[in-house]
């Protein structure tokens, strides 16, 4: 037997203990799957897949406030059944590398998808020289692995853009959208906007909102004058824009579907906190604005995981797919100061964690890590209280009323991240590497390190 380290020594011994915590906990109703997974999860070894479910915005208040409200402030959501769960830190960094302590999603994004910080609103480069920094994704795909990208907001809002795209400027979504981005232009022999660079790197499947990102025009370049949906047609994708285009898709080509102009709307509806606070509601769980031929983020991602898996499958290849599954307006309706909006998007999150949980079930070589990338402002106040800024009261499915304030701008103003520290939970191979106190770019390690990618 190899002579163990120190730090060997005091990994081994975190892991018995975790170990030890965790079949101590199963009695707790709910608290989640048993003993077994727990153990299963204390391990090394290689992953075949890794399925990484990003709440954007999804601090503990948010997921809080999501379980009071629909299973009960005894119950358990789907992401609270992993069988390891930790926290990791969330700063960005300045130019010169100093922290700045509340984060955005592009510098929170680059920081897994890179294992680099950033500063506020750059993706996927570094904090002073401003270089592309290679992602993730980038080294999934070189290894011989399908890739894949979900999510509810646009395909080139930040979350999404760290993965496949490398911008000085979040805001460069699409060629019309290039201004704060001069050396990132194919005119001056950059790789584009993020739309233009998420086709060409042919990630299998790139599913969400920001249609009109991709109908604007290329302006230089092999595809000049084509709009980046023609661009990626040219580029063997199936683009389709609805859920009976998205069930129809053969595998084996890559897919982009664009399901909407901008942000997908959201799942459910109710009055906005306002100053004084609101009457007593009920969340209303449907959207008028919400086409019925949109799918769910967990329909998305039950897709995706098909299509991946019959790609890899196709090839005979002995690895499997990298795929990043976003729930993107938690953190869209928390600026926004809309309780129901809010619970709606996490509770909608939380279905396709269960898709990537009982995909894992039977799949255990598949690792699923779900965090958010950053916290925010919804806090559940005591019902006596007065805040200054917004509130609402909400009855909850137990019947109870519940409190939420919004009180991290003025009223009238977008309300803003915090600094906070967020969970992180897993299961699978290396998946006890979430344990403790990370730094959001360990997560970038640590899947790097899962599926042996060099």
């Amino acid at each position: 037997m190899p002579r163990l380290t120190r730090r060997h020594l005091t990994i081994a011994t975190a892991v018995v203990a975790a170990t030890s915590a965790a079949v101590a906990v199963t009695t707790v109703a709910g608290a989640f799957d048993g003993a077994q997974h727990a153990k299963n999860a204390i391990q090394g070894g290689k992953a075949k897949n890794v399925i990484l479910l990003i709440g954007d915005g999804m601090g503990d208040s948010e997921i809080t406030l999501a379980r009071d409200y629909t299973v009960g402030a005894n119950g358990r959501l789907n992401m609270d059944k992993f069988p390891l769960t930790g926290a990791y830190t969330t700063y960005a960094v300045h130019k010169d590398g100093t922290p700045d302590y509340v984060t955005d999603s592009a510098a929170s994004g680059t920081g897994w998808a890179t294992g680099v910080k950033t500063v506020n609103g750059r993706v996927s480069k570094t904090p002073g020289s401003d270089k592309a920094v290679r992602t993730i994704l980038e080294l999934a795909q070189k290894n011989g692995y399908a890739t894949g990208s979900v999510t509810t907001s646009e395909l080139t809002d930040a979350t999404p853009a760290v993965l496949a795209s490398h911008v000085t400027d979040r805001g460069c979504q699409g060629p019309a959208d290039m201004a704060n981005c001069p050396t990132d232009t194919i005119a001056a022999g950059g790789p584009g906007s993020i739309a233009e660079q998420s086709v060409n790197h042919k990630v299998d499947v790139l599913l969400g909102g920001g249609r009109q990102r991709f109908d604007q025009k290329v302006t230089d370049g092999a595809y000049k004058g084509l709009t980046v949906s023609q661009q990626a047609q040219k580029l063997g994708y199936q683009v389709v824009t609805d859920s009976a285009g998205l069930k129809g898709v053969k595998s084996g080509k890559p897919v982009l579907g664009l399901f909407a102009s901008g942000n997908v709307p959201v799942e459910w509806t109710g009055k906005a906190a306002a100053v004084g606070g609101t009457d007593a509601q009920r969340c209303v769980t449907s959207n008028p604005n919400r086409p019925s031929t949109t799918p769910s983020l967990a329909d998305s991602t039950t897709k995706a995981i098909q299509l991946l898996e019959a790609k890899q499958q196709a090839k005979h290849s002995k690895q499997g797919f990298f795929l990043q599954i976003e729930g993107a307006s938690i953190d869209k309706q928390d600026h926004a100061a809309d309780p129901c909006g809010q619970i709606g998007e996490t509770a909608a999150f939380d279905r396709a964690v269960k898709v990537a949980r009982d995909y894992a079930a039977t799949h255990p070589d598949t690792l699923v890590v779900t965090t958010a990338d950053h916290g925010h402002t919804s806090q559940i106040v005591p019902l006596e209280a007065t805040p200054p800024g917004l509130s609402s009261t909400l009855v909850t499915d137990e019947g109870q009323q519940l409190k939420v304030n919004y009180s991290t701008n003025t009223p009238g103003q977008s309300q803003e991240h915090t600094g906070t520290e967020v969970r992180i939970a897993a299961q699978g191979p290396l998946a006890y590497r979430v344990l403790g106190i990370t730094n959001q770019t360990d997560l970038f390690t640590t899947i790097r390190e899962a599926l042996r990618l060099h």
